[in-house]
């Protein structure tokens, strides 16, 4: 079945080929969940490679096959085929995949259960007591309904409340207490929902049930506090701050993250009963699929929150359409948080990201310095000559192209973790091996005469280099300890190439699946 389905797939990749064409190479991840394609003809006289043929139905065939055949779900692979009919298809597990974007290359998976900690598990915990008032909430909330009524001309249909027993069951049920006046509200009603339709009460937002709050809470644990996106997303992503600053933990999920409404779009409102520093157990903040960059805080209560709502309809910030009540709530005025483009004039001191691109001349990033918020820090197509101002400044994530190689600055940066770097100059790497919390470097664009430097970086867990860099770094056998994903760099190399890279690095794979056919 596998060998069928690979004939057929070159089949359909040299009939979908273009005039000229000299070879096609295409690569990908097929299984249950779908099928995913990169790649395509190569065609002397173009910039680059050109279409991609129509085969998902193709790959389903041979994802089947090879789960049948090997067990593998989903699988990776690459198809070589030239003109004169004659095919080659790699495949192999998802651990070996390819990896799009700038330098390409594959990525290599050592460790797949292996997650990066979030930054907000460092923070410190919050230690004053919650904000909240039940009776204050119940009061609030009824008083919110009463004026809602008087705009609509009628009172809103609500489930019947829960008991207290249900509410202790339901806390008992997800590990976690409820905060006082959120449990308040669920003692007037389950939630604003009956049938398909929700009232929408708070923030915009469908209150869930209690059973809803809780199955929500559970399969959100499934997925340990937040998607992953794969090691070429995550070895150097960021998460903001909130405004106030060190009010919620920096981490796209929490298991003291309680869901408790939702946009019915993958965003969900909840309590935090984990705080940071300066935060209130019960504070309402704002997560889920918009997120990724870190929540967003909304109130330090429920109370709060229900006291926003009743300021809000006596202004008259709202919408009325027919029998729902839609709250305006007024832009944030949390400041800027990011900047793609270049450094402004005057730098906002809300700052926490910046790319600058396509700069002309060598770029001085002294004026990031009235940032002290700012973590990410990426030069793109860009360079600049002194890292000095980096060192001061709360940045986690630095991409950057160096003029003369020189990483001192760097020596002993509490904060930063992932480090791309290319240079125009050898560098030196020892600064490196004092930087605590490093663990994702890519030096496949920086000259760095010793790589041995990074055997002893005992934290760093993605490594991305070249094929030459890898060579050498295997043959000193120097490579870092706890690594859990590499990635070999380069628009030319093959799955082949990071197989036996792979192997090199200890990941079995004498099984790879190959097929050689001609047309």
């Amino acid at each position: 079945m596998v060998e069928q389905a690979a004939r057929r797939m070159a089949e359909q990749i040299v009939m979908s080929a273009p005039n000229g064409w000299t070879r096609a190479v295409l690569s990908g991840r097929a299984g249950r969940g779908g099928s995913g394609m990169t790649g395509g003809y190569t065609v002397p006289g173009t910039r680059a490679h050109t279409g991609l043929p129509q085969m998902h139905s193709l790959l389903m065939e041979l994802a089947e096959g090879i789960r049948n055949d090997r067990g593998w779900e989903p699988v990776s692979w690459e198809m070589d085929c030239r003109p004169s009919g004659e095919y080659r298809l790699v495949t192999f597990t998802e651990a070996v995949g390819r990896v799009t974007g700038r330098g390409g290359g594959y990525e290599v998976v050592l460790d797949p259960d292996y997650r990066l900690p979030q930054p907000g598990l460092r923070q410190t915990a919050g230690t004053a007591a919650p904000a909240g008032d039940p009776e204050l909430a119940a009061t609030r909330f009824r008083t919110y309904l009463e004026r809602r009524a008087a705009i609509l001309g009628s009172r809103e249909e609500l489930p019947p409340p829960v008991t207290a027993a249900a509410l202790d069951d339901a806390e008992r049920r997800i590990g976690c207490p409820l905060p006082a006046d959120l449990r308040a509200l669920y003692l007037i009603a389950d939630g604003d929902g009956i049938g398909y339709r929700n009232l929408c009460l708070i923030e915009n937002n469908a209150w869930l049930s209690l059973e809803s709050l809780v199955a929500e809470y559970t399969d959100w644990r499934e997925w340990q506090d937040r998607p992953w996106f794969g090691w070429d997303l995550e070895w150097d992503a960021v998460v903001f701050d909130t405004t106030p600053a060190d009010t919620v933990r920096r981490c796209g999920g929490h298991p003291a993250w309680i869901r408790f409404a939702t946009s019915e779009d993958g965003n969900y409102l909840a309590v935090d009963m984990d705080p940071a520093r300066d935060g209130r157990p019960g504070q309402v903040i704002a997560t889920g699929r918009d997120y990724d960059d870190g929540p967003v805080y909304i109130a330090d209560s429920i109370t709060s929150l229900l006291e926003q709502h009743l300021e809000l309809l006596e202004q008259g910030s709202y919408e009325k359409d027919d029998d729902y009540i839609s709250l305006c709530r007024p832009a944030c005025g949390a400041g800027t948080r990011q900047i793609i483009g270049g450094i402004p004039e005057e730098v906002p001191p809300t700052l926490q990201t910046i790319h600058i691109n396509d700069a002309t001349g060598i770029v001085d990033l002294s004026p990031l310095t009235e940032a002290p918020s700012l973590r990410r820090l990426h030069l793109n197509r860009s360079t600049t000559a002194d890292l000095t101002p980096v060192r001061d400044l709360p940045i986690e994530s630095l991409r950057v192209a160096l003029d003369d190689g020189d990483l001192t600055p760097l020596a002993g940066h509490p904060h930063l973790a992932s480090l791309r770097l290319n240079t125009t100059a050898p560098a030196d790497l020892t600064p490196l091996a004092t930087v605590p919390n490093l663990h994702g470097l890519d030096l496949s664009g920086a000259h760095i005469p010793d790589l041995t430097v990074l055997s002893g970086l005992s934290n760093l867990r993605y490594l991305a280099l070249d094929r030459q860099q890898w060579a050498a770094l295997l043959d000193h056998g120097k490579v870092p300890p706890a690594l859990a994903a590499v990635r070999l760099a380069g628009e030319d190399v093959t799955f082949d190439d990071a197989l036996v890279l792979a192997s090199r690095i200890g990941l079995a794979t004498e099984d790879a699946l190959r097929v050689v056919g001609s047309l």
